[in-house]
């Protein structure tokens, strides 16, 4: 199999995390958004690894359900069908482990384990029972935590005989496998030095989802070493109540200080009026691992006109149940006529399974077919409509999705105790929120029902506070000569306005300066946007995936205008600079942003502006993306012929041309 055949398909950025080198760039962060094909990508980097000579052998591949490692083996396999890639959960990987031979004596003995280990489907009420023998209060210990190593002297001695006798017998749960792994290649140099030996790359996926005793696991086989190459999002962290730690994901790069971190921001499940919205959920996350999903060509739709409409979100407001789901009823009998939507293309989405039984019962009702119950003679299970919890969506998508119960104690649902906990509960849920609301392709309903009964009684329900702010009332007019003026103040008042920030990020936050200037960089074209009343729709957005970003690219375009250029940077939403005959000191502050977003200065009579461009970038301060102020728009807004300067640059420095068109 041909390398280069495995790379085709894919866009500029999961391009370069299957072409990821380890040796330059060391470990590799993939932040992948909702619907950007993460498993696509850690399944092409397995065949690639494997087509670039690595042993299929030397690779570990690490997903969360047995599901999941058996659709990504079926992948890998249809390239490579005798590929002996380990591809497997944590537990099974850890069993895996603790049955190896190391010098004679199996893994598990070394260890303490008399007989070999057998994972126990349950064991609570005999566990219970041992607790109150040892006088343990219940609460104090969850018996996956058995073997952590964070017990004081005292609870350790009282746990010494609980721990024996599970060694003795051999019956444990899956947590203590990972407890035992861990302690075989911490405190065993033999049995590290075989495992690490056995695996030269590991890859990990679903990476938020990790809890602290796997992150030791996985810190354990790599060592120092930098192959490790893993997959995640931050946004649909939604496994805390399991133990799952999402610091894992918000340190890696801390962790790992000479890592990479790519992003994956094409997302081909959504029309881009979903992905707005979802894209407003996180305003207030940390820079670093901030994403903008981008819509890329939608895949499945099948040519539906429906996904061509790009509908806006809809939030309904129901006055009771009764109400809100003749309205849903109503509009999915009025889309299947229209759109030859099939039930199993509708899903309404809940936060509590609670909830789920009354909608499935309201969907039975009206004799409508519900995926998953008992369905009416000459209906299939994949034909009625999905009724789930969000937390049972992941991974799922639907062409037209109603997300029920917007409401606070329902979505959010409720958080306890105190406000630091209060605080992390309500970020989980909010990114549940975002799980939610990216689960659907064409058609986005937000359902807010006032009053609902809910714990055993009829209760008055508030807003929820995810739900979408109402578009502000259209704004006063004013005369052009004035508009003029207003524009140009409010965009130097924002540009004096960033510049005092800027001070204050490169002295108290001084390693996320350019994270800053990237991320404000974009919030100044939105600005600029919004001031000018602009309504910027981009066409043909997906092509952008195609681009390659690892050489210099050129945007030449039928601009000429420096007032353009906010249009270019919410366009294609990159770090980018822009080449200038000369700094524009009259117009106020402009003349500092335009040195800090990478302008070059180039006097194009005068020649060498490809040397220049060249040296700046060899200095690594510079973006790789460069703008011309100047194309085929004359004055008169009349078409002319492209000025060739920028094209002879372009070859001269081994750049990419984008074209683009602005109209109106």
């Amino acid at each position: 199999m041909d390398a280069s055949s495995i790379l085709q398909g894919l866009n500029s950025d999961q391009r370069a995390a299957v072409l990821h080198d380890h040796s330059k760039n060391a470990q590799l962060l993939i932040l992948a958004g909702a619907g950007s094909g993460k498993t696509s990508v850690l399944t092409k980097r397995i065949q690639y690894r494997i087509a670039s000579g690595v042993a299929p052998e030397k690779i570990l591949a690490l997903t969360f359900t047995a599901k999941a490692a058996a659709e990504m083996r079926e992948r890998v396999q249809a390239l490579f069908p005798d590929a002996g890639v380990r591809l497997c959960t944590f537990h099974s990987l850890a069993l895996f482990i603790l049955r190896q031979k190391i010098g004679g004596a199996f893994a598990y003995e070394l260890v303490g384990f008399k007989k070999p280990p057998v994972p126990q489907d349950s064991v609570g009420r005999e566990f219970l029972e041992q607790l109150a023998a040892l006088k343990i209060p219940s609460g104090a210990l969850n018996r996956e935590e058995l073997f952590a190593d964070v017990y004081s002297g005292k609870m350790l001695g009282k746990l010494k005989r609980l721990r024996q006798s599970v060694l003795d017998s051999g019956a444990v749960v899956f947590e203590d496998l990972i407890y035992q792994a861990i302690n075989l290649l911490e405190n065993n140099e033999q049995a590290r030095d075989y495992f690490r030996a056995q695996w030269t790359e590991i890859m990990v996926d679903e990476y938020q989802d990790i809890n602290p005793s796997q992150y030791r696991l996985v810190k354990a086989l790599l060592g120092e070493r930098k192959e490790l190459f893993v997959v995640g999002d931050d946004d649909q962290a939604i496994y805390g109540f399991r133990g799952a730690d999402i610091g894992n994901i918000n340190r890696f790069c801390d962790d790992f200080k000479e890592s990479t971190l790519i992003r994956l921001e094409w997302n081909y499940r959504s029309v881009p009026s979903i992905l707005h919205l979802a894209n407003g959920i996180f305003e207030n996350k940390p820079l670093r691992l901030r994403k903008v999903l981008r819509a890329g060509n939608m895949k499945g739709s099948g040519g539906n006109p429906l996904y061509r409409e790009n509908r806006e979100p809809e939030v309904w407001v129901s006055e009771n149940p009764v109400e809100e789901m003749q309205k849903i009823v109503c509009r999915m009998k009025e889309l299947r006529m229209s759109y030859d939507l099939q039930w199993k293309n509708f899903a309404i989405l809940v936060r509590y399974n609670r909830q789920r039984m009354y909608y499935e019962e309201a969907l039975n009702a009206q004799e409508i077919p519900v995926a998953g119950t008992e369905l009416p003679e000459g209906d299939t299970l994949e034909n009625g409509v999905h009724v789930e919890t969000v937390h049972a969506s992941k991974g799922l998508q639907y062409a037209v999705v109603f997300y029920a119960g917007l409401a606070e104690g329902l979505t959010p649902g409720e958080c306890l105790g105190n406000a630091k906990q209060r605080k992390k509960q309500l970020d989980e849920e909010r990114r549940l929120y975002y799980v939610g609301v990216t689960r659907a392709e064409a058609y986005l309903i937000l359902l807010y029902c006032k009053q609902r009964f809910w714990k055993g009684r009829v209760r008055k329900l508030k807003k929820s506070r995810f739900l979408p702010k109402p578009p502000k009332k259209p704004r006063w007019k004013m005369p052009l000569f004035l508009f003029r003026i207003y524009a140009l103040t409010v965009v130097a008042l924002f540009m004096l306005e960033h510049i005092v920030k800027l001070a204050f990020v490169m002295v108290f936050r001084h390693s996320e300066a350019d994270i800053w200037l990237d991320k404000k960089v974009q919030i100044f074209a939105a600005f600029c946007m919004r001031v000018l009343r602009i309504d910027l729709t981009i066409e043909d957005q997906a092509m952008l995936g195609k681009v390659d970003w690892s050489r210099p690219v050129f945007v030449m375009g039928n601009h000429n205008s420096y007032s353009d250029i906010p249009v270019i940077f919410l366009a294609i939403e990159r770090t980018i600079g822009f080449i200038a005959k000369r700094e524009l000191q009259a117009v106020p502050f402009l003349s500092f942003w335009m040195r800090k977003v990478g302008c070059i200065f180039v006097n194009r009579e005068k020649g060498g502006g490809a040397a220049k461009i060249r040296e700046a970038m060899a200095k690594g301060k510079v973006p790789r993306l460069f703008i011309f102020p100047e194309g085929t728009r004359g004055k008169d807004d009349s078409l002319r012929p492209f000025k060739s300067g920028g094209f002879r640059l372009a070859i001269e420095s081994d750049a990419t041309i984008l074209p683009v068109v602005m109209k109106g």
